[in-house]
Parts: structure tokens; C-alpha cells; sequence
């Protein structure tokens, strides 16, 4: 979110924590990407707020009540007000419980891979309509092939991501395996370590794929521990989130920190993984030892 949007959330979630008979005093800005995640005191809420265009809030709202049902390990909304999305000033705005972190420490492999277990277990009692998972990566194509989107995307790299992403594309969707609804990105930065365990946050991205597209965003370790993976699906997997992440870098609207360091380190790491895979990608693309 903008600098200059970032009052007018704080201002739009104090106003919406308010008028639910929240006492909020003072506020705690958590995290600030897409959306603005804050911490409202002293009644101790998380508060999101997104612009009014980002509509994938209700969706989430609505999954985490399901998903909750299921006693999966995820976040859940908070439960002194009525779940929904609320707008003010051309925000909408969702309330949610605050979890206090555990004691600091690494989360091992297994307890990651026990947790995902269990929200994929969750997720297939819930039947709910979600977007392929093959749709995220048409976005990442749609902003490699406009030049107006990426203008600093080098020939060479807008080439190799494009080859990349329409030659695993094709792939993974027509691979035939089982595919179920899946979190999407439960990467590290999307799990909350609790006095209660493991929680997964940010269900925004939720979609329906293969398991393995889940276990590419977690650390390699996990899929060890994760049962019945296809590991050379996941490999394929690993590839293809990397191809599409670093896409999201070098998006002239992206806001990630030190995006732009990480766009160029990613091209580098996704040329070594394609040497190792042997993809169909044309040699002269940079991805060759020679290079």
C-alpha cells in the first residue's frame, strides 16, 4: 500500500473497530504490502484493510469460517464481532484474532509438514469455488508479455520467464494427478508459531491445484516429512513458483521490499534450476553453464 494510503487505513480500521464497541487507542502497523495488517489496542485485534477494489476479502472471511469448522490450523476472525467485511473511505476492512507469538525458535520440518497435513485434510471437507492454480501463473504471463507492466525486465529475462512459465503451464496442467483446494502460498511469512501450534494466515490466495504447488513455497525440508508427495511434481512445482514470483518483482506496481534485488537474484537461481531440470528452454537464453 502507497505511503500516502497508509493513514487512511489506520484511520479506517480504528473507525470500523470502534463502531463494533472495540476500545482502540493505539495502533501497531504489522506488515504493509497489498494490503495494510495492523495490531488495534488495547482491545488486541488484527485488523486488515485493502483497498475497496480488493474484493478477495469476502472470500477469505468466508473460508475461514469453513475452514474453522474443520478445526483446521488456521487464523480465525475475531470472535467478539459479527464476521464480515467492512468498508470505510474506499477501504474494506476485516477483524481478526491476534495471536501472541510463541517463544522464538525454528519451526522443524515436521511440525510444518504435520500442520500443512492438516489444513490439506481441512481444505477437502470444504467445497468451496476457487480459481485454478494455473490462473496465477496466466497472471505472471500476462505481466511478463507488457512491457508497459515490466519495463525493466531485460529481453533475455522477459524470454526465459515467459518460456518458463507457458512450458510448466502446459505441463502441470495437463499432469492428470489429484488436485484438491489448497492454501497457495504457505510460505514461512504465512504461518503464525502459537502457544497453540502452527496457524496459517492469508487465505487470499487459496485455489485448487496438486498438493505439490502448496509444498513449493515451504522450505525443502518439508515435503520430507510431507506423506505420499510426488517429489518430481514438486520439482516442477518449485520451478514454476519461483518463475512466477520472480515475475511479481518486476512489476512496476510492486511493493515488496528490496523487490527489485530479489527480481535479479531469482533470474539467477531459476537459470540453475532449468540447467538441473532440462527443460525444453532455448540454450541461449542464459541458462547453459557457458553463461
Amino acid at each position: 500500500m502507497q505511503a500516502s494510503e497508509v493513514s487512511r487505513a489506520v484511520v479506517a480500521a480504528m473507525s470500523v473497530a470502534s463502531s463494533m464497541d472495540l476500545t482502540v487507542e493505539d495502533v501497531i502497523v504489522l506488515h504493509n504490502s497489498n494490503r495494510l495488517t495492523m495490531r488495534l489496542l488495547p482491545c488486541d485485534v488484527l485488523a486488515r484493510v485493502a483497498p475497496v477494489a480488493h474484493q478477495v476479502a469476502q472470500f477469505e472471511v468466508e473460508l475461514a469460517q469453513r475452514l474453522a469448522e474443520t478445526e483446521c490450523p488456521v487464523a480465525t476472525l475475531e470472535p467478539r464481532v459479527a464476521p464480515g467485511v467492512y468498508e470505510r473511505d474506499g477501504f474494506v476492512v476485516t477483524l481478526w484474532s491476534y495471536y501472541e507469538p510463541a517463544a522464538a525458535g525454528e519451526v522443524s520440518p515436521a511440525d510444518y509438514a504435520t500442520a500443512l497435513e492438516r489444513l490439506h485434510a481441512g481444505m477437502r471437507e470444504v467445497n468451496v469455488p476457487a480459481p485454478h492454480f494455473t490462473d496465477r501463473v496466466d497472471q505472471a504471463q500476462q505481466l511478463v508479455a507488457s512491457r508497459d507492466h515490466t519495463p525493466a525486465l531485460a529481453d533475455a529475462d522477459r524470454e526465459l520467464l515467459g518460456d518458463t512459465l507457458g512450458e510448466l503451464r502446459r505441463g502441470l496442467g495437463e499432469c492428470g494427478g489429484a488436485e484438491q483446494l489448497l492454501h497457495g502460498e504457505p510460505h514461512p511469512g504465512n504461518v503464525l508459531t502459537t502457544k497453540n501450534g502452527l496457524l496459517f494466515i492469508d487465505l487470499e490466495t487459496c485455489c485448487r491445484g496438486p498438493v505439490e504447488f502448496d509444498l513449493a513455497h515451504a522450505p525443502e525440508e518439508v515435503s520430507e516429512h510431507y506423506p505420499g508427495a510426488d517429489h518430481d511434481l514438486l520439482r516442477d512445482c518449485r520451478i514454476l513458483v519461483l518463475a512466477m514470483i520472480t515475475t511479481w518483482r518486476w512489476d512496476r506496481g510492486d511493493q515488496f521490499p528490496n523487490g527489485r534485488w530479489l527480481g535479479t537474484e531469482w533470474l539467477g537461481q531459476l537459470r540453475t534450476a532449468l540447467e538441473r531440470r532440462d527443460l525444453n528452454i532455448p540454450a541461449d537464453l542464459g541458462i547453459s553453464r557457458s553463461r
